[in-house]
């Protein structure tokens, strides 16, 4: 293993270069660190702010390998890379966070929810099947999930009716979960470095658009009882301790209507549901995955406001083009709103295009603002598909 240390002298690279990446290298400058970043796009939005940018295919392992071997640490912003290349880079004396082993992992929904299993970390109740097999075979309702390849909503679906089967179900090899009446989305982000220090962010409430499968809002800390609160937390460093995980993980938990707790999945990397802690917290995620993938001593997570909430911009249903962002203006004259736009050159339907963070002192207050910021707030594009 190399001899690490702080400073600009110290080269991280990050395979993905999309809005995670460059929130990352947003905060590695407070750091000093040098970020080089690797991504199939050269109109990614971390192009125009790393030291170091180069177009190469994530999953191709020798590319994978040859991006990072003159590098210190490496790290992602998505977790579909080539875990091959990793283990290479690893073997050559380069520092890989997550471990390559922790990132197969967790690219299959199938051995995700059999580690749980094993664990016994609580889940839904669950079955495997191959391609083309008997999708109804636990009964329906269900959620259906392809064990790889799904990512921001993608790759996950209900299934209610035979009806379902037929017209939409995945013929892949994938996780059937008895669907869950769920009273609450919660998410928790922990953190580890190599010293075996952990650090717990507040839990959040996330609210999901259930047209695309993708989170709309969320509040935190979230609106539940100090107890729930603290098993949600627990439940997310048993995942992370069990795991052995360096690194910041992003733990999804349902709470259903009997009050019991289930995990849902993880994320080996900063994660949609912790955008918030930018302004929300002492530290942010982002700058808790450097801590972490670094060695640094972690940071304190708690909360700087009584009350923070986010909202995602999504692209307009039909939106295509050059990204247009109505309200924006008026948006930031509201006290305690703090967008970040991801300077994504196209617009697709759906498309995650920026957030809004908003935070105050009342967590009523800052429900209504992102209620107001929902209905005026649109990302359409400049022309027709």
């Amino acid at each position: 293993m190399r001899n690490l240390q702080t400073g600009h002298s110290l080269r991280i690279g990050v395979l993905g270069g999309g809005q995670l990446g460059l929130m990352m290298i947003q905060a590695a400058g407070d750091l000093d660190l040098r970020v080089e970043v690797m991504d199939p796009s050269e109109k990614a939005p971390c192009a125009k702010f790393t030291h170091r940018f180069i177009t190469g295919d994530l999953n191709d392992a020798e590319a994978v390998y040859q991006f990072g071997k003159e590098l210190d640490i490496v790290t992602i912003e998505i977790e579909h890379v080539s875990v091959e290349g990793l283990r290479k880079l690893e073997q050559s004396g380069v520092k890989v966070i997550p471990k390559p082993d922790h990132i197969a992992l967790i690219q299959d929904k199938g051995l995700q929810k059999q580690f749980f299993e094993d664990k016994n970390i609580p889940t839904s109740d669950f079955i495997l099947i191959e391609a083309d097999g008997n999708i109804s075979s636990i009964g329906l309702p269900i959620v259906q999930k392809l064990r790889t390849g799904g990512y921001d909503g993608r790759g996950v679906q209900i299934l209610k009716t035979p009806a379902d089967i037929v017209e939409k179900g995945f013929s892949e090899a994938c996780v059937l979960e008895k669907a869950v009446d769920i009273d609450k989305e919660l998410g928790v982000i922990v953190a580890r470095n190599s010293s075996g220090q952990t650090s717990i962010f507040p839990v959040v409430e996330s609210v999901f658009d259930p047209k695309v499968n993708l989170v709309s809002s969320l509040i935190a800390p979230a609106n539940i009882d100090d107890n729930t609160a603290d098993k949600a937390q627990a439940l997310a460093l048993q995942v992370l301790e069990s795991m052995d995980f360096v690194g910041l993980m992003a733990v999804e938990l349902f709470l259903d209507s009997d009050g019991d707790l289930l995990v849902n999945e993880v994320a080996p990397r900063t994660h949609n549901s912790g955008h918030h802690t930018i302004e929300a917290n002492k530290t942010s995620q982002f700058v808790q995955h450097l801590r972490a993938v670094v060695g640094l001593p972690l940071g304190d997570v708690s909360l700087l406001h009584n009350a923070a909430g986010m909202i995602n911009l999504l692209g307009a249903a039909d939106a295509y083009g050059t990204p247009v962002y109505e309200g924006l203006s008026e948006a930031q004259s509201i006290p305690g709103v703090h967008p970040h736009i991801y300077g994504k050159s196209e617009v697709k339907p759906y498309r995650k295009m920026g957030h809004v963070t908003v935070t105050g002192q009342d967590l009523d207050l800052v429900q209504e603002k992102l209620l107001k910021l929902r209905e005026s707030l649109c990302v359409s594009g400049t022309k027709e598909k």
